[in-house]
Order: C-alpha cells, then structure tokens, then sequence
C-alpha cells in the first residue's frame, strides 16, 4: 500500500493566522457565541487551508450534545439535533480529542451523518474546558488525514489557548473591579488634615491597598496595607482587611486591638497562606497619633525639618493570630507631614539595579516642608520615575501623605 502524500502545508503561518483572526473576533459573550464566531471563521475565511466545506457547533447539556448552529453546505441543517449516545466517532472524538472519519470506517452512521448533510469524509475536534464543545467539518477534494490532524491540532490548541485568555482576562478584569472599589474615589474633608494618596499596580492588578475613614468619636483613621502576591485572591484578601478596618471604626477599639482582630480575620481566610503588612493610625482633630505598624515599612513623621521613623507594633498579619500588637504615639504640629509607603516605592530599581532606597525618599520628604499632601504624592513618584529612567516597574508602589492643617 502506497504511502500517504502529505501536501505541503507551513503549519506556523496556518497557527498565525488563526491566532490573527481569533483576536479579531469581537461581541462573542459567551463560550459558545465565540465558538459559534470560530466556526464561521474556520469555513469561510481559512477554507483554501483546511478544505472544509461545511461546520457544525455541539455544546454538551448535561450527558448529551446538541446542535447549537452549522455554516457552510447547501442544506439547512435541523438545530436541538442531538448525537446519539455511544456512537462510535463521537466517542473517539471525546476520547482522542481529535479524529477523520471516512465513510467506509467503521462506526459510521449513513443515516444519522445524511441528516446533517454529511455525505463524505468528517472531522472532528473537542474543544473547551472538559470538551465543553464539538467542532465537526465536511471535508471537501482530496484527503490527506495526516495534514487533516495536523490543521485541527493546530485549531484545538488555538481555540483552548483563546478561551483560557479570555477565562483568565475576566479573572483580572473582576479583579481589577473589586481594587478600584477599595480604592478612595476621592481625597476626604477632614477636620484638621490634608491627605492625599496614589497607587500604581506593577500589573493590572496589584496587592496594595489605602483607606481613609472617619472615627466614631471625631478625627481620622487611615490605613495602608501591602498583600503578598497578585491577582484575584489579593484583591480579595485587600477587600477583607478594608471591610474589616471599616466595621471596627465604627466599634471604637483601640487601634492595637483593630489590629489583632484583623490578624485573627486575615489567619482564619481562605487565603490563610498569605500575609498582610499593615500600618494603621487614629489622628484627632489636633494632631495626636496613634498607631501600629504590624511589620510594614516605617512612616516617615516630619517634625520642623527631623525625621522619625514609627515601627511600634509586631509582625505581618496572618501567620500568628495570637500575635501580640503594641501601640506607638506621635504628634502632628501645623504643616507637619506623615508619609505612609509600600515596599514597591522604595524597591524600585534604576538601569545600573539600584534600588531608589528609603535615604532618597527621606530626601524628597525633607526638600518638600511646603508642599500640600497631593504635591507631595505627586513629587514621591516624579522622583522615583526620574530615578528609574523608563525601568520598568517591579512592584506595586503607593504612597499617601497625611498633612496638619493650620488648628
């Protein structure tokens, strides 16, 4: 028996054109529109490379397959057709992934492939999360099996790998949705304060996270936290520990035990494996803080033209939930500044992989004693841009600016 011919067919640009033309198809809502956009795709446009003349969409509904929509061919084709179960090319499809059927194969069904307008020889592919859906062709001239499979594996890869980006794309987007909520929408009024803040993710999503919230009693809580990690379970995690600071402002504790109750919160979260560091302060109307920092880089306090450093407090949240916190205390007089910052900032590196460093930023603090709250946020990362000279940023960096105002 002779060899089988392959025709030659360059397989890179047939999977950069399908690449190409996957990243145009755009109002797909669901997997199975976009599937049903793929389909139209594969018969219309590609048919000169893949000689398919006709296609047909099944989506799985429960143990059953139907027939959600068909494009090509010269008959109209019955949608809601289920495939029988147990039939034999529709088993091996779901078993190979992909398989060609000929007529005179075994398993072939006259009957049942004439109802669909199947005459001659079919392929199939299984695509999707647990082979959610069925591509099936009619194939058309000649054929050669080998490039038949090649093309189809080349489709099957193309289409999971566009699926999983668009499951992962609205992952980060949901995400990116719950980050913008926690985030201020605006700078507060507050009794005998400026305050300023700004985030920049190093990715679409990041793990950093501020607040701003009125204390029961007058005065002003503020609060800065750096999640490990990225993604959906930190944007989660960050939306836990905002909940959390909000509903115990409004409880009136002390701000150590805010804290060891959001300890004990963050350990027992499904995102136990990660942790939290966390700086969180209560200011009254005439410039009294109290504070604790549970293992977060130290806020910079400016007092005429000195620098403090305010560390009091314990580890990061989550590991240890009877994790002891302490409580520090620092006053505020007019035109006085506390910058509060993450790791990100002061991290960040310049083309020789120096880091920007905390002496740097002291310094921008230092040479800005007259600017307000936001001009100084706006001068932190003017300086840690000009330092990094287009190095791309390693990780979330945010800065907020607490400022007393004039009693």
């Amino acid at each position: 028996m002779p060899s089988e011919i392959v025709r030659a067919v360059d397989y890179k640009a047939l999977y950069r054109k399908l690449e190409q033309a996957l990243d145009g198809i755009e109002g797909a809502t669901d997997r199975t529109a976009l599937l049903e956009s793929v389909l139209r795709l594969l018969v219309h446009d590609l048919r000169d490379e893949l000689g398919f003349v006709m296609g047909r969409l099944y989506r799985r509904e429960g143990d059953d397959y139907i027939l959600r929509c068909a494009h090509g061919g010269t008959t109209p084709i019955p949608l809601g057709r289920r495939v029988p179960r147990g039939y034999p090319p529709h088993e091996r499809t779901l078993k190979e992934g992909i398989v060609v059927m000929r007529r005179s194969d075994g398993g072939f069904d006259d009957e049942f492939e004439r109802a669909i307008g199947v005459d001659s020889t079919f392929a199939a592919v299984a695509v999707g999360p647990a082979n959610s859906h069925v591509l099936a062709f009619t194939v058309s001239g000649e054929i050669h099996e080998r490039e038949i499979l090649y093309s189809l594996t080349a489709v099957r890869h193309v289409i999971n790998l566009k699926l999983e980006e668009r499951k992962l794309s609205a992952v980060i987007q949901e995400a990116r949705i719950i980050q913008e909520y926690l985030l201020p929408a605006s700078n507060p009024s507050i009794q005998g304060y400026e305050v300023a803040g700004r985030s920049r993710p190093a990715e679409v999503v990041g793990g950093d996270v501020y607040d701003f919230f009125p204390l029961r009693r007058g005065g002003l809580g503020l609060a800065i936290a750096d999640v490990s990690g990225h993604g959906l379970p930190a944007a989660l995690l960050a939306r836990d520990i905002v909940t959390g600071l909000r509903l115990t402002a409004e409880d009136g504790l002390p701000v150590a035990r805010t804290v060891e109750r959001l300890n004990r919160l963050i350990h027992r979260s499904s995102f136990s494996s990660r942790f939290v560091s966390l700086f969180l302060v209560h200011g009254t109307p005439r410039g009294r803080l109290t504070y604790c920092n549970a293992g977060h880089n130290p806020p910079l306090a400016t007092r005429a033209g000195a620098l403090r450093r305010l560390e009091e407090g314990g580890l990061v949240l989550g590991p240890d939930p009877t994790q002891p916190y302490a409580q520090g205390r620092v006053r505020l007089l007019p035109q006085d500044k506390l910058l509060l910052y993450t790791d990100g900032l002061v991290e960040q590196r310049n083309p020789l992989g120096e880091e920007f460093g905390l002496r740097r930023l002291e310094n921008v603090l230092r040479e800005g004693i007259a600017l307000s709250a936001r001009e100084m946020v706006d001068a932190v990362f003017a300086e840690v841009d000009r330092f990094a000279n287009r190095t791309e940023v390693g990780d979330d960096q945010t800065v907020v600016v607490l400022r007393k105002s004039a009693d």
